[in-house]
């Protein structure tokens, strides 16, 4: 899906390339970005996914684990929300002011998700200091990638 989203982003500047530029164009940029940015999510989870699943067969049960993993994936849904955010705001600014709160409301859900993995990471520093070896076991499975 995401080679299918790069091919749709590349082929749309393609056609850009070769027409006007214009405001026309300017808005058919910042659409590709977005595509650009949900292409880059895609791969960014299909990576995380197949080092946790497959290169190293992690059974996501310790809190070690846990923190981890969804800290690898909330990472590439809080960038990519972030970039949809200032698409949106680079979009509103030139059809209108009625797509700005739309925009306004996707960079708040940014800081309220961002704020949300901070507390889920400070509540799980404490689940981690109950099992030390379930760290250990987690820094084993990272040689595996070297």
């Amino acid at each position: 899906m995401a080679l299918l989203l790069l091919y749709i982003a590349a082929k749309g500047i393609w056609e850009l390339l070769s027409a006007d530029l214009n405001d026309h164009a300017a808005r058919r940029v910042i659409e590709a970005m977005g595509v650009l940015a949900a292409a880059v999510v895609a791969l960014q989870i299909a990576q995380t996914i197949t080092e946790e699943e497959v290169i190293r067969s992690a059974h996501i049960s310790a809190p070690t684990r846990v923190r981890r993993f969804l800290s690898r994936f909330m990472v590439v849904i809080v960038v990519a929300l972030a970039i949809e955010g200032l698409v949106a705001t680079f979009r509103a600014s030139h059809e209108g002011a009625t797509m700005l709160l739309h925009a306004a409301a996707m960079v708040t859900a940014v800081g309220i998700l961002l704020a949300g993995w901070g507390l889920f990471i400070r509540l799980n520093r404490y689940a981690e200091e109950l099992e030390p070896e379930a760290m250990q076991d987690a820094k084993q499975e990272d040689q595996k990638l070297e």
